[in-house]
């Protein structure tokens, strides 16, 4: 009986240690893509703001140049 308990307490503590590792590998993972997707955004503006420049620019061209 007493090894049976053992096993169990052994595999508990094997559980509560797998439980830590992906605990802080979930953590990780969830600031990575926070700061993807903050890079994301950041990458979308400067693509707007590009296309915004570049309709302006096409708007001043002469009609017949377009």
């Amino acid at each position: 009986m007493q090894s049976e308990l053992d096993a169990l307490d052994q595999k508990l503590a094997q559980l509560v240690l797998l439980s830590q590792r992906l605990r802080a590998e979930n953590l990780q993972l969830r600031q990575e893509v926070a700061s993807a997707l903050s890079q994301q955004r950041k990458s979308q503006d400067r693509v707007n703001e590009a296309a915004r420049r570049l309709e302006k620019l096409l708007a001043q061209l002469p009609e017949d140049a377009q």
